[in-house]
C-alpha cells in the first residue's frame, strides 16, 4: 500500500535524475545524494522516478523496482513518490503499475504507449488505462504529449477521465497556450476536477498564471527551489515576485531544452556537477557526453540565475 495513500497530484514535483558510474550501473550512492538533496527543498508536494529524467527507457524492470526501492528508503516516509510507467504495450505497462503499487508509490504517471505516435482511437486509450486501473487503485497522472506526436485530443482525454475515475491529474506539455488554457480550464473545472500539472518550461510563469494546479519538470531535479518559490508567488499573486524568479529561471530554461532536445537531462546532469552536487554526469546510450562548449553554456546559465558565483563563468 503507498506510504501517502490520500495524496492528489498537485504542487510542485520535481522529476529526479538517475546518476550511473562510469561502467553505466547505477551510482546508489549519489542517487540517494541527489534524493536528500531534491525532498529538502521547501514547498515540494512528490517527486517522480522512473521517467524520463532518470532515463527510463535505458532501465530494466528490475532496474526501475531497485530504483522505487531506493527512493522509498531514502525520502519515501517524507514525500509521496510517484513512479512512471514507460511502456510500448498495455501489458507491460499495467506490470509496471502493479510493481509500483506493490511497492508502495502514491501515483503514477503514465506515458503514452510508442504505437500512439501512429496516431489512436479514443477506445485504444481507455483500454490502455483501464489494464492499468485494473492493477492498481493508485491516483493516475495521464502525461499528455504535444498532439503531433501521441497526445491525446480534449475529447479523448474526458472520455478517458469519465471511463477511468483513477485519472486524477495529466502532466501537460501542450506547447500550444490556448489549448493549454482550455486545458486548465475544462479540466480543472469538472464535478470530478482533474489537475493540470505543468511541465512548459519555455513559458512556465505564463503556464501557472492561467491556474494550473502544480508543476512536474525534469529541471526540478536541479531548480527546485526556484520553481517552489514561483509557484508559491502566483498562489499569493505576488506577480512582481513571480517575474523576478521567472527571470531567474529562464536563462537555465533556455539552456537545458535547446535543441538538440533529447539532451535535456544529460545537460541538468552537467549543471549538477557544475554546482558540485554530483561527481559525474553520465548518461547511458544513446545519448553520449555533452561537448565543452555545451557545459560552458550551461555554466554561464547557472551565474546568470545566481546559482553560481561569477567567477565560475570563466572557469576551466
Amino acid at each position: 500500500m503507498p506510504r501517502h495513500a490520500a495524496y492528489v497530484p498537485h504542487g510542485v514535483i520535481p522529476a529526479v535524475l538517475l546518476p550511473f558510474f562510469d561502467d553505466l550501473s547505477i551510482d546508489e550512492a549519489s542517487y540517494r545524494r541527489h534524493l536528500a538533496d531534491v525532498a529538502a527543498v521547501p514547498g515540494i508536494s512528490a517527486v517522480t522516478i522512473n521517467a524520463h529524467a532518470s532515463e527510463v527507457a535505458s532501465c530494466t524492470v528490475d532496474e526501475q523496482r531497485r530504483v522505487l526501492d531506493l527512493t522509498q528508503d531514502a525520502i519515501g516516509a517524507r514525500l509521496p513518490i510517484i513512479n512512471g510507467i514507460y511502456a510500448e504495450g498495455s501489458l507491460e505497462a499495467a506490470r509496471l503499475a502493479r510493481m509500483a503499487h506493490d511497492a508502495g508509490a502514491s501515483a503514477l504517471l503514465v506515458f503514452p504507449p510508442g504505437p500512439f505516435v501512429l496516431g489512436q482511437r479514443p477506445e485504444m486509450v481507455i483500454a490502455h488505462f483501464r489494464r492499468i486501473a485494473d492493477q492498481s487503485d493508485l491516483p493516475i497522472i495521464a502525461f499528455q504529449y504535444p498532439r503531433q506526436t501521441q497526445g491525446y485530443p480534449l475529447e479523448t482525454l474526458l472520455a478517458l477521465i469519465e471511463a477511468v475515475p483513477s485519472v486524477r491529474a495529466i502532466k501537460d506539455w501542450t506547447p500550444h497556450v490556448p489549448l493549454h488554457e482550455k486545458h486548465i480550464r475544462t479540466l480543472q473545472s469538472l464535478p470530478r476536477p482533474v489537475n493540470v500539472l505543468s511541465t512548459n518550461s519555455a513559458f512556465l510563469l505564463s503556464s501557472l498564471v492561467l491556474g494550473c494546479k502544480g508543476l512536474l519538470s525534469g529541471s526540478g531535479s536541479v531548480i527546485a527551489d526556484l520553481q517552489a518559490r514561483l509557484f508559491r508567488a502566483i498562489e499569493a499573486n505576488d506577480l512582481a515576485e513571480a517575474r523576478r524568479l521567472n527571470d531567474r529561471i529562464n536563462p537555465v530554461a533556455e539552456a537545458f531544452y535547446a535543441d538538440p532536445f533529447v539532451d535535456m537531462h544529460n545537460r541538468m546532469k552537467e549543471a549538477l556537477v557544475l554546482l558540485g552536487k554530483q561527481p559525474r554526469a553520465v548518461v547511458r546510450p544513446p545519448l553520449v557526453k555533452l561537448p565543452a562548449y555545451e557545459i560552458d553554456r550551461i555554466r554561464a546559465a547557472l551565474v546568470a540565475a545566481g546559482l553560481l558565483g561569477e567567477s565560475a563563468r570563466s572557469a576551466a
